[in-house]
């Protein structure tokens, strides 16, 4: 069935329908939900359904918009005081270990794809174009797997995780556009190359700081009549940033992501809300995303190079990643064994390499088809090896952390730009000696009880209340008190 005007909402609909079911198994069997959305879109592919997508050019158009909407959420998510200690790690990683990564997958594909057994061959400049495509890990799949699973780490290694992953994508793709050049015009220089290089970091960061900026102020003084507005007033702040880079000859993809943190890192107005319509905005975004790039693969086409795939998925798994992560962490000596080990297995490849390598698809670069099916081969075997084993690495290494985290007794939110702390405090026999009502309990200044929960009822506490062993008091203090409230709770553990 081919996709038309006429049926694609039809489409659309069966295969978001099928893919968010599906997706349940996400939770249960640990399977990362990304490779389960590509996966349907394979199995509704030319390949297996029938359903015909062949537009490399859309897919690469969505995939723009998508990875656009997710560099800026994750920046969002990005706090300043969390990566402030791991920056220059972060920094180094997303720019000379993509560079170390490149080469080496490139050199190595190089010499293998000179042995018969891998049914191809290709020039030095191609299998570093290839390697190139694949040289950056995957925002969309780190950030998806990391909080989806919740996983919790020692050493500030998450935010070093996101840091990279979020802001290693301009570089691949700087590497991906400077060999698509240099193999379409013999003409181009090294010297053009590294122009270009220091022109899209240079704009895409100036524009990203400068609209992150201005967003801030445009957001907190502009007055909408409907608050359902401002989501969307950010929607197009994001699109518009990644254009107005591109028409500017800088990195797209950087200046969303850089946006994103400022913003994110500020107060505006209305911010819950903004972040859960972005939050669903970039679900979404994924979901499309590799639902469309499934369609868009012919598994038929990747068994011809399934040997040459799977080599290149060890290669970059077992010795590439590695190399490239101890090569760059040598200099920071506080960064133990275990730590480095742990980044190097979360070298996840997902949508940004497929998307990558339908950039030599649509320029017509020789063997752009072999380039786009190994690419599909090595994500799939990243998301499924890596991508299924990241808790069990980090328990196996000792880098987790208990996860704490549990649903609200009161389900009580509050605006993040009124600078206020809620706690919810359980009452032990401890609490209580000094007498069983809140006139009795020595509380810090500027905190109130505003709420009790006892036996399922809630209750509107006064000063006479009786409470009793259990009782759940939700507590709201100014930020500064918080670890008050905490030295006043710790007696719970003695």
């Amino acid at each position: 069935m081919d996709i038309s005007p006429n049926n694609i909402i039809l489409v659309a609909a069966i295969l978001i329908f099928i893919s968010i079911i599906v997706s349940r198994a996400s939770s249960k069997f640990g399977i990362p939900t990304l490779l389960i959305f590509l996966v349907v879109g394979m199995l509704f592919g030319s390949d297996g359904l029938g359903v015909q997508f062949y537009n490399a050019e859309l897919a690469q158009f969505i995939g723009m918009i998508a990875l656009s909407i997710i560099l800026f959420s994750g920046g969002m998510d990005t706090k300043y005081k969390e990566i402030k200690p791991i920056l220059a790690q972060g920094v180094v990683l997303s720019t000379l270990g993509v560079l170390i990564t490149a080469l080496l997958t490139g050199f190595f594909i190089f010499w293998v794809t000179g042995f018969e057994f891998t049914n191809i061959k290709l020039p030095l400049a191609t299998a570093l174009l290839l390697a190139s495509t694949m040289s950056s890990t995957d925002s969309a799949s780190v950030f998806n797997i990391l909080r989806s699973q919740n996983i919790k780490l020692k050493y500030h290694l998450r935010p070093k995780l996101e840091l990279e992953s979020g802001s290693n994508d301009p570089m691949a793709y700087m590497l991906t556009i400077a060999l698509i050049q240099y193999i379409s015009s013999s003409s181009i220089g090294i010297g053009n190359v590294i122009g270009s290089f220091f022109i899209q970091f240079l704009v895409g960061g100036a524009i990203g700081f400068a609209v992150g900026k201005l967003s801030v102020k445009l957001i907190n003084k502009v007055q909408i009549p409907y608050p359902s507005l401002y989501p969307l007033l950010l929607f197009s702040i994001i699109l518009f940033t990644f254009a107005i880079t591109d028409v500017l000859k800088g990195n797209g993809y950087l200046a969303v992501y850089i946006a994103g943190i400022i913003v994110g890192n500020n107060k505006i107005v209305f911010k819950k809300e903004i972040s859960s319509f972005l939050d669903g905005l970039t679900m979404f975004a994924q979901l499309i995303m590799f639902l469309s790039l499934g369609l868009l693969v012919n598994p038929s086409e990747m068994i011809y190079l399934l040997p040459i795939g799977l080599l290149i998925s060890v290669f970059m798994i077992l010795i590439a990643r590695p190399a490239s992560v101890f090569l760059c962490l040598l200099p920071f000596r506080k960064v133990d064994f275990r730590s480095k080990t742990f980044i190097s297995w979360v070298g996840l490849r997902g949508a940004v390499p497929i998307i990558f390598a339908t950039y030599p698809v649509v320029a017509n670069i020789p063997n752009s088809n072999y380039i786009f099916n190994i690419v599909f081969i090595v994500t799939l075997v990243s998301l499924v090896v890596q991508g299924m084993t990241i808790k069990s690495v980090a328990k196996f290494l000792k880098l987790d952390l208990p996860n704490n985290n549990k649903p609200s007794d009161f389900g009580v939110e509050i605006p993040e730009e009124l600078n206020v702390y809620l706690k919810e405090l359980q009452l032990t026999k401890y609490m209580l000696k000094k007498g069983n009502n809140l006139n009795d309990m020595v509380l810090p200044e500027r905190t109130l009880v505003i709420m009790i929960k006892r036996d399922g009822k809630f209750l509107i506490p006064n000063g006479q209340l009786e409470l009793i062993e259990n009782d759940i008091l939700l507590i709201i203090s100014e930020d500064e008190q918080e670890r008050l409230i905490d030295q006043y709770n710790h007696p719970i553990e003695e």
